[in-house]
């Protein structure tokens, strides 16, 4: 291990080799100072911060009514979310909870169904179909996603890239299983508008409860947490007087 090497004092005020690198690591070009040279830099910053300090408690700028305010800010935000720490380590998760809620959840959550797929989509129904049509006389779908897509995906041939069953909107979802690889769906309508979807690729994988542990403890505890957290919300605001203007 590296001596913490005594680099300097201001006033009595001990300045490690160890203050210099907890310094280096919030500098986005930290690397330029790991040398004998740019350590001696920052020392030499901490040495000037240390003077600064000082020259501001003596002038007593920690009375000043601004500085105050901006304390009982810092003070406030740390101290909410040091409640919310302590509510989230309060959360317990059983190994029979855990796996109740995984088998309650796979198909959806937790699915070995994978697809690769792109989409077009337009505002109506009559231009979906146009262009539905000019797919089958042998428009590329890329190009007529690049072309008539509003998605931003349009502008990558239509690609939404690989992603896990369930992620989409159920008609979305239910267009994608209406066909197969390499087919594309007539018009689905959702929230969004219009899809044309091409089906590029569909995988299954063997999937166990083992395998994904880690990932369903990890969305679970997240799930308990929030409902941890909206408890006590919801109990506080009973003895509270909360006023909405929206």
């Amino acid at each position: 291990m590296t001596e913490n090497k005594l680099l300097a004092e201001v006033n009595g005020k001990k300045i490690y080799l160890s203050d210099v690198y907890e310094l280096m690591q919030g500098m986005p070009d930290k690397e330029r100072f790991n040398n004998d040279q740019g350590i001696n830099v920052l020392a030499d910053e901490l040495i000037n911060q240390e003077l600064i300090l000082e020259d501001a408690k003596e002038k007593k700028y920690d009375q000043d009514k601004e500085f105050i305010d901006e304390l009982n800010i810092v003070k406030d935000n740390m101290l909410k979310n040091y409640a919310m720490h302590k509510v989230f380590e309060s959360v317990s998760i059983t190994d029979d909870e855990l796996e109740k809620y995984y088998e309650d959840n796979k198909e959806t959550l937790f699915s070995p169904t994978t697809y690769t797929a792109s989409h077009i989509l337009v505002d109506s129904e009559d231009e979906a179909n146009k262009i539905y049509d000019e797919l089958n006389e042998g428009l590329d779908f890329a190009k007529a996603a690049e072309k008539y897509s509003k998605d931003p995906s349009g502008m990558n041939g239509g690609s939404l890239g690989s992603f896990p069953k369930g992620v989409m909107v159920r008609e979305f979802q239910d267009g994608l299983d209406s066909i197969n690889v390499g087919e594309i769906s007539k018009p689905i309508k959702t929230q969004f508008g219009y899809h044309l979807i091409k089906l590029d690729d569909k995988k299954e994988t063997e999937s166990s409860y083992e395998r994904v542990k880690d990932q369903v403890r990890s969305t679970y505890e997240m799930l308990k947490r929030q409902e941890k957290y909206m408890d006590l919300a919801n109990d506080l605001s009973k003895n509270a007087e909360v006023k909405k203007y929206y």
